[in-house]
């Protein structure tokens, strides 16, 4: 299974666990232990993620944090746990902030197994930051954070990439949740922006602020609404375009159980960006179909470029030889696409007709 199916298959049983969790060690191991593993870190081998680690700070000995996350003989991540339904305070952050200044960690985690604070030290050196630059909530997963923290995971453990997007994350997440209270709940100086804005030269008086008030509310919702549609119609778009008439009996039993992903258009695009280098980008066409995502020279399902296999877990790319017999090629994500370059261009001199 991939990151983003454990996580899933986790995130599903937290509604039915919960309210068995009634302490902070039932937590760990339901929720806490697994999310360790589906980064792919060895919960049980303490040379790797070691149990209450030891983090002395000045006079206080003794001080343990729930687990540290060891790499090549140093630590790199640091986490510190709590009960499943209790609050990430900034007391429990204090004592997180403790454990950082004594290990060469860039990374500290918060968690209630529920709720992940991630924190750095982007503001100054070997010194935690008082806000994290990530916050997932297991309840409401999001694709895009569940990108980031992949990061973290072993296979792929590489901290000045984390770091690199660390602060932007912190500033962005900081600023949707202004927005997102400013479209709920407006206060006096978000809804005087806008009746300056289109009253110019009126005062804003109390009566004009309670008129407005409702007003940037109304505009908020409608203007998240008519966006969520415009890109939705735009989705449809791409997808209608993608349907052509096929050729050969497999294309033919294409049905309404064909979904065309947002995964595999990306893919396509990436395809096309690469195959560019030779030929003209409108003879670079796609099909879709039950088992695979066709990308064809031509729009002819004789000359096929390349086949994307993104329906199950594993996600494969398949090239053909000169005999037709297709080679897949495992990939974790579209992006790898870009490692087959080479294949991709070596795909179009078997077609006679070139750029």
């Amino acid at each position: 299974m991939s990151f983003d199916e454990k996580i899933g298959e986790l995130a599903e049983k937290i509604p039915s666990l919960i309210d068995h969790l009634e302490t902070e060690e039932a937590t760990k191991n339901a929720l806490i232990m697994p999310f360790i593993a589906a980064l792919g870190y060895d919960v049980f081998n303490p040379k790797e993620v070691v149990p209450e680690f030891v983090a002395d700070h000045g006079t206080k000995k003794g001080e343990k944090v729930d687990y540290a996350i060891v790499q090549n003989n140093e630590v790199i991540i640091l986490i510190e746990c709590k009960q499943a339904k209790s609050n990430l305070s900034d007391l429990n952050m204090s004592q997180l902030y403790r454990y950082f200044t004594v290990t060469k960690s860039r990374i500290a985690i918060l968690t209630n197994g529920v709720n992940y604070l991630f924190f750095s030290d982007l503001e100054e050196p070997n010194k935690m930051d008082v806000s994290p630059f990530l916050e997932l909530d297991m309840l409401n997963l999001r694709k895009n954070l569940l990108v980031e923290v992949k990061k973290l995971a072993k296979e792929k453990f590489d901290l000045n990439r984390m770091l690199s997007t660390a602060n932007e994350l912190k500033y962005t997440s900081q600023i949707k949740k202004i927005m997102s209270k400013q479209f709920e709940n407006p206060d006096e100086n978000f809804v005087r922006y806008f009746f300056n804005a289109t009253n110019s030269g009126s005062r804003f008086t109390a009566s004009a602020k309670e008129e407005f008030t409702d007003l940037v509310k109304k505009a908020s919702f409608q203007f998240i609404n008519e966006s969520v549609s415009d890109f939705l119609d735009s989705v449809k778009a791409v997808q209608k375009e993608g349907e052509k008439s096929e050729e050969d009996q497999e294309l033919m039993e294409k049905s309404d159980g064909i979904v065309t992903t947002e995964e595999e258009l990306e893919g396509y695009q990436i395809v096309r960006a690469i195959v560019c280098q030779k030929i003209a980008p409108n003879r670079v066409a796609h099909r879709d179909t039950k088992s695979y995502f066709g990308i064809l020279l031509d729009d002819n399902n004789r000359k096929p470029i390349c086949r994307l296999r993104f329906n199950a877990s594993q996600k494969y790319i398949g090239f053909f030889d000169k005999d037709k017999k297709e080679t897949r090629h495992p990939i974790n994500e579209v992006t790898d696409i870009y490692q087959f370059s080479q294949n991709l261009l070596d795909s179009l001199s078997f077609y006679e007709e070139k750029e």
